[in-house]
């Protein structure tokens, strides 16, 4: 009996398909540091990118294959010689290594999209298999919009192409069209059906188009799947991808009905949410499963109620098992260097020296406007110092903003540009605006706001807010974010950090 049947394999592609989310744009440094959580949480497979699309890309994925033990490191490629040698030659340093190649296999696609009958498909799918073969032995193929392609070419191609050396076969609801029941009967037909196909893992890969996108996974696993292809957060085009935790933990908490697990440090889960949350400032709703601030609250007299005299009332996980402390230590003004580092790795940082000092002192000014500093407050400001760096082009010193409901909102600012002091000022329909414009002005930036997300980090009239801003310049989206318990500071900060990565990149 294969092995790999026993468990249910993750492939994270938070880095490929969740970055294709707008606005979800990561630094090559800020996807090692996803990948290296991913790692931390042991992921199957991470899918690092798509190397062929662009020299970023490609050094992201060769970096990647490089710096990251642990999982597989795989790279998508589509069914073209080029593709594939790029993928290759990404992946060489990485210890484990996975091509994933796809053509689309649907009428419509190959209809209208590729131009090609499906005789051509399979013959380019079959050669992409065998030029695979020829760099790596773990080769994935994908059959774009597989969901809604003829079953009976379905199975033909998934035949031919494990004849020429795929190990993974890869059926994708593309577009987030299937259902349930639906999946999980096709995954049955193909894994019945297909010659050859106890000599390779089925994998689940769905969009959430219809919502539908974790109920298509677990159908598929009940029907055969043993890898789930997933995005934390459930990140990704459109209305996005499966959510890996939400796969990870209703297969925890629903052993009896899946008999199957993955192999996820579960505990990891909350500082991963955090992690990809802060770096794409895609924000997660309160009311998300697993992840979301909601999820573990509870208002309801009732519902309060039960919970104190039997968690399992109303819980059916608990916060520590996806690593959120129930018992939270409150830190304030009066606690120390010791008590601060020890909450920061017990939040599962591993702060450098420098990284600690410069958190702990800016903890002490939040202290001081605060009467108590949650976990979610030392989170937000030790992922802010950590993405400060002494190369910063730009340094906001200082702002003064003027508004009310009868004058026009001003704002002057103080900015530090390459170690040059300059000063500027600006008016604008707001606060907010206002000190936008005067760090334009200050930059001369040809820059255009895309998006702006204030949202609380915890709550109470003291809260620390913590700003989201995206920028585009000449077709490059970029992503700031900041936090303070001054939300005109923590915009003014985000747009700044914004820039920043302009001037890296």
């Amino acid at each position: 009996m294969n092995s790999n049947l026993d468990f249910v394999r993750i492939f994270d592609t938070t880095l490929r398909d969740g970055e294709q989310c707008p606005g979800a744009a990561m630094s090559e440094n800020e996807k090692i540091e996803i990948a290296l959580q991913l790692a931390k949480m042991n992921v199957d497979v991470i899918e690092a990118g798509f190397p062929v699309s662009s020299p970023v890309q490609f050094q992201a994925v060769q970096r990647i294959s490089r710096e990251v033990e642990g999982p597989i490191i795989a790279a998508l490629a589509r069914a073209v010689r080029p593709d594939l040698e790029s993928a290759a030659k990404a992946i060489i340093p990485a210890k484990k290594r996975r091509i994933h190649t796809f053509i689309a296999s649907s009428p419509i696609h190959m209809k209208f999209k590729l131009g090609k009958d499906p005789a051509e498909v399979l013959k380019m799918a079959v050669e992409a298999v065998k030029i695979c073969r020829d760099h790596v032995d773990d080769v994935e193929f994908s059959p774009e919009d597989a969901t809604r392609s003829e079953p009976e070419f379905l199975r033909e191609l998934c035949e031919a192409v494990i004849e020429a050396g795929a190990t993974t076969i890869n059926i994708p609801d593309t577009v987030g069209y299937t259902t349930p029941y639906e999946y999980g009967e096709l995954f049955k037909f193909l894994i019945q059906n297909v010659k050859g196909s106890e000599k390779a893992i089925f994998s689940a890969h769905c969009h959430n188009d219809l919502g539908l996108a974790t109920s298509n996974s677990l159908a598929a696993i009940l029907n055969g799947a043993r890898q789930v292809e997933c995005t934390v957060n459930g990140i990704g085009e459109r209305a996005g991808n499966t959510a890996m935790e939400e796969v990870v933990m209703a297969l925890r908490t629903r052993k009896d009905k899946f008999g199957i697990q993955t192999r996820i440090q579960t505990e990891e889960i909350a500082k991963a949410s955090y992690l990809v949350k802060t770096i794409t400032g895609m924000v997660v709703q309160p009311n998300k499963a697993v992840v979301g601030a909601n999820a573990f609250a509870h208002e309801s007299g009732i519902h309060q109620d039960g919970v104190l005299k039997n968690r399992e009332t109303y819980e059916i996980m608990t916060p520590e098992s996806v690593g959120i402390q129930s018992n939270r230590m409150v830190l304030g003004r009066h606690s120390g260097r010791a008590g601060f580092k020890d909450r920061i790795v017990r939040l599962g940082f591993s702060p450098h020296p420098e990284e600690l000092e410069a958190a702990y002192q800016r903890f002490l000014e939040i202290a001081d406007r605060k009467k108590e500093i949650f976990d979610e407050d030392i989170r937000a400001l030790f992922a802010d110092e950590s993405r400060k760096s002494s190369n910063d082009k730009y340094v906001l010193e200082s702002f003064h903003v003027t508004t009310g409901t009868k004058s026009t909102p001003t704002a002057s600012i103080r900015l530090s540009i390459e170690g040059n002091l300059k000063e500027e000022s600006a008016t604008g329909d707001g606060p907010v605006d206002s000190i936008f414009k005067a760090i334009q002005k200050a930059t001369i930036s040809d820059v255009e706001l895309i998006k702006l997300v204030i949202s609380p980090v915890t709550e109470g009239q003291d809260a620390l807010a913590e700003a989201s801003v995206t920028l585009e310049k000449h077709g490059e989206r970029v992503v700031g974010k900041a936090s303070s318990t001054d939300i005109i500071e923590a915009c003014s900060q985000a747009y700044i950090s914004a820039l920043n990565r302009f001037s890296m990149n």
